[in-house]
Order: structure tokens, then sequence, then C-alpha cells
């Protein structure tokens, strides 16, 4: 009889446990958050829900189709896709419209488009190691430094010449100016890109509703979520784990043993954790992995309508403002008064930089002048919000990550009965869907008694269903003070 310890329940944690109740396990799952679903969760203020960043749900990938069906199925809500580009005091439609586009950039620098795209096909670089040098190769240099350059940067918080290429080609599989300037002249209905669809699921009431229900078939076929503990310690035997403490909420320390364990906590972390510890050098390559951090202020606006878009990126660079999210037009259930409007306004930083630390107060008072200064809404008509701080949401794809990574995987393969999943377990920048089928692979694992699915595999370049939700493309993912991020 199998006792499966599974540390961290957000989506792939929850979707591992998901898929072992449903074949007659018992997995006991830690969280040491008050609400499941790590960045996918929902926050409720005041009877207003908000969104973590703005999670979409559409897949290719049929298991995940069913685990989403089957945990809230008519619970979901089509949802028409409209997002806009904010550049230089302009709007533009995202994805593209031809003359929206023309209008917008000019004669002259659509012109200068067209000679930087028809240069960098005869002339492309002769290396793509980095996120700059792979765009410019697809895109031309023009267009990468009107509309990928800044909004990136402000993303990672690092220039995208010290970005790895693995990550665009990630992001933006699928894409290239041909089949963006195809969508903008023809509009074809069935695009197989995600950045170009023109809508998708939506839970009611917001992702939260998803792995909230998620936690609650768990609890009643058998599994148990535990939430309020922290995992502090990883007992192993060199070649199997053993063991799990965790922290509960009054500071006193338990211990769960277990047969097979499943990660989705920080990879850093867990490595941070193991006891006996890893070698110097493993200790090390985690300490070198960085994260980027996410604020949400979310804000009420005394205001019925402000604008159509479930979002907006904000590209130009006078604002430190990243995206802005309308979750009136994500779900109207979110909002608790119909005469009102609620924004999620994102930004960018690192755990413990100036920004992070700033207090609440000024948080708010940098948002209402930066959406006021960009026409979004006047600044006296916000009047309530909260501030969401999410750490450690996006893992960085800097230059140097790979070879950390190699080192860190090197060890963890040691342990035969010990599986990371998901976005922080894995250091791997993955969608909802790409979390939640990394946790289908491990229970399947478990059940088969063997390794028959290659977890790693999941959502990479060559595997990778999707395209460029958290930077621009020609169309485009906690801690609550408490904000976390994407799709």
């Amino acid at each position: 009889m199998k006792e499966v310890v599974i540390m961290g329940a957000g989506p792939a944690g929850l979707a591992t446990g998901y898929e072992l109740v449903k074949n007659g396990f018992s997995p006991v799952l830690f969280d040491r958050e008050t609400q499941v679903g790590g960045i996918s969760k929902t926050v409720q203020y005041k009877g207003n829900y908000f969104d973590l960043g703005g999670h979409r749900f559409f897949t290719k990938i049929d298991s995940v189709n069913t685990v989403w069906n089957e945990v809230l199925g008519d619970q979901f809500r089509k949802t028409p896709r409209l997002s806009r580009i904010y550049y230089n005091n302009k709007f533009f439609n995202y994805p593209l419209t031809a003359m929206n586009a023309l209008f917008g950039i000019g004669l002259l620098d659509t012109g200068k488009i067209i000679v930087s795209y028809c240069y960098a096909k005869m002339f492309p670089s002769r290396t793509e190691n980095t996120f700059e040098e792979w765009v410019s190769n697809r895109f031309g240099k023009k267009l990468f430094t009107l509309f990928f350059k800044t909004y990136t940067e402000k993303v990672w918080g690092i220039p995208c010449s010290e970005i790895q290429a693995e990550w665009a080609a990630q992001r933006i599989k699928g894409l290239s100016l041909y089949s963006a300037i195809i969508n903008a002249l023809f509009k074809p209905k069935n695009s197989n890109i995600k950045t170009l669809i023109d809508e998708f699921d939506y839970p009611e009431y917001g992702p939260g509703m998803m792995y909230t229900a998620m936690e609650d078939r768990i609890n009643s076929m058998g599994g148990y979520v535990q939430k309020r503990k922290k995992i502090v310690k990883v007992s192993h035997d060199g070649q199997k784990v053993l063991s799990v403490d965790y922290q509960n909420e009054d500071g006193t320390l338990s211990t769960q043993t277990g047969t097979d364990f499943v990660s989705s906590i920080p990879i850093t972390e867990l490595v941070q954790i193991m006891a006996p510890a890893p070698p110097k050098e493993v200790l090390e390559a985690a300490g070198q992995l960085k994260y980027r951090s996410l604020i949400t202020v979310d804000v009420i606006v005394n205001q019925k309508t402000l604008f159509p878009d479930n979002w907006i990126y904000i590209h130009s660079p006078e604002v430190k403002l990243g995206r802005i999210q309308n979750f009136k037009n994500w779900s109207r259930s979110m909002v608790a008064d119909p005469e009102k409007t609620t924004l999620g306004l994102e930004y960018f930083c690192n755990e413990g930089d100036e920004l992070w630390n700033r207090e609440d107060s000024e948080l708010f008072r940098l948002a209402a002048d930066e959406v006021a200064k960009i026409n979004i809404c006047q600044q006296e008509q916000i009047e309530d919000g909260l501030v969401v701080r999410v750490p450690k949401a996006y893992p960085v794809y800097d230059m140097t990550y790979p070879k950390h990574m190699a080192t860190i995987r090197k060890y963890l393969a040691d342990f035969e009965n010990l599986q990371p999943v998901g976005r922080y377990g894995m250091f791997r920048y993955n969608n909802m869907d790409h979390s939640i089928l990394t946790g289908l692979y491990a229970a399947q694992n478990i059940i088969a008694g063997t390794k028959i699915n290659d977890i790693w595999n999941v959502n990479t370049p060559f595997s990778c269903h999707f395209s460029f939700p958290s930077s621009f493309s020609f169309s485009q993912n906690t801690q609550k003070s408490e904000w976390s991020g994407a799709n």
C-alpha cells in the first residue's frame, strides 16, 4: 500500500492528488498557505474576486481538458478575448489588426519594420542564445525594439540580451511575423496559435473555483489536504526520500513518512531542506537560480465601465505598471457591485527590492498616479482595494540558469521516489495546463510503479502547445497584504 506525500497544493500538486484519489490512493498534501491554488488562486475582498494575473482555461491537452470538465463542468463561462497594448500614448489591438497597427505605428515605422524584417531574413544573427537574438531573427530588429523589448524587460528586470532564447522558444512557439500579418488581415477562425484565439473558458468566480473544488474532491474521496503546513525538512538515505517534517500553525513540528513523494514547492527550497544536505555544488547552484516576483494592486473603481479589454499590456517605459486586468470583462460575477469596476494593476519586481518593500499606502498612490497618467481612470474614482504580493512568481531564464538546473536535476535524479512537478517544483515557466499535466504524469508514474512518463519533457521548446502569454507577441501569467501571476 503506497503512502504518497505531496508538497504544495497548487495546480500541479492538486492534479497529482486528484488523479491518485480517482485510482484508489489516499495521498496527503501539505501547503503553507491558507488557500490552495498557488499562483492560480482567486483572492476575495468585500465580495469582489481578484485573479492573480489572468488565467485563461484553454488547452490542446485532452487529459487536462478532462480534468477541468470533471471538476467544474457547467461552471465555466465562454469569455470573449480582447486585449491591447499601450505604447507611446496609443492603444494597439492585440492581436494586431491591419489598420489599427498602420495608423498607430505610422507609415514611416511600418516601412522600417518591413525593411528590418527582410534584413533579418537575409542576414540573420548566427547565434540564437538570447531572447533578443531569437526574436530579432523572426520579427526583425525594429519590431523587437518597438514591441518586445520594453515590456519583456519590465517583466524580468534584466536586459533582453541576458534572457535565454529557450524562454522565447517556449512562449512564442508557432507565431511569426507572417502568421501575425495573416491574422491582422484576414482573421482566420481556426487559429492553432493560443495567442490568436478569440475566446476561452473561465470559471464564473475565477480560477480559484477550480482548485478549491479539486481540494474538496480530494478530501471527499479519501485524500487529505492540509493547509498552513510548511515543509521544513526532507529526510532521505541518498536513494529514497523517507519522510518530511512540517511546521504547524502554532510553530510545532510534525513528521510524515511515505513511500512516494511529489514536490511542487520551489526547487531551490527543496534542495536547501534536504537532510542530509546535498553536496556544496548543488546548494551553490540552487543559490544562483533567480525568481521574479509580482505585486498586484487590486482596486475598486467607482465607474460602471472603463475599457472593453480583458487585459492591457503597458509597454510605455514612463510608468512602472506592467499589465492591467479588468475583472468584470473576465466574468461579471467577479465584481460585487455592477455599477463599479475592479482592476488588477500588476507590478513586476524582485522580492525584497525597493518596490516590494514599499508600504501598501505608497503602492496605492503609485498605482493611482500611473493609471491616471495613462488615462485609464481618475485617481479620485479609486475608492478601495488591496495589495497582494507574490514571491517567486516567475523563474528567471538568465544565461546561467541551464548550468545550475543541470546540476540540481542530476542530484535529484538519484532519488527514485521523488518527482518535482509544476512551475515552482521544476523551475519552469509553465502555464496552468502544463503544470497540471506534470501532476497527472507524476500520479500515473506512482500508479504504474515505474516512471512511464518523462515529466521533464512537458513544456520544452519542442513540446510546448502554446505561445507567448507573458510578454509581447502579436497576441499574448502569493502572498496577501498580502498578488501572484500568469497565463
